[in-house]
């Protein structure tokens, strides 16, 4: 962690131990997971508004994301925000991408549980045109997979899947 993020971020809201080495990607023979970015911010931007009615019915918080009018910079705030979270271990976001780096094909989201049931909450989506190829199943075998082997959870949700 750099000395700048280092001093952006609060200690009380480490996810994981600063000792954990935080997988930087996961490959399979589809796609890639690696960090969330702001470098991502057009081709997440068009996978999240390609596949709009789908994150709507998955991420039911109250908030409709995304709204009909969500904009290119509102994505980059939340881009920044997932970069900034990553960065100083409080969430993760990875950005699921093709092999050759040309779309964005959706995103997993490794996030504290608030309730003390679990020791962390993962969403994921595919965008529109590979949930219709099967990529969702796939996907989420794959992380549940990861997580079991590569990360310091013993008890992990999957909320709108179990």
């Amino acid at each position: 962690m750099n000395e700048i993020v280092a001093n952006a971020c609060n200690p009380e809201r480490l996810f994981v131990p600063v000792e954990f080495k935080i997988p930087q990607q996961l490959e399979s023979d589809k796609f890639r997971l690696r960090m969330l970015s702001t470098e991502d911010v057009d081709k997440d931007y068009e996978a999240v508004t390609s596949s709009a009615e789908r994150l709507r019915s998955l991420f039911r918080d109250g908030k409709g994301w995304p709204r009909e009018d969500f904009t290119v910079e509102e994505n980059l705030e939340d881009l920044r925000q997932h970069q900034k979270e990553f960065g100083c271990r409080e969430a993760f976001a990875y950005t699921v991408v093709s092999l050759d780096e040309t779309a964005i094909l959706g995103c997993v989201y490794i996030n504290p549980s608030y309730h003390g049931q679990v020791d962390a909450e993962v969403l994921m989506w595919v965008r529109e045109s590979e949930y219709e190829k099967g990529l969702d199943s796939i996907l989420f075998q794959t992380v549940e997979g990861w997580l079991k082997d590569k990360w310091p959870f013993e008890k992990v949700a999957y909320p709108g899947r179990e």
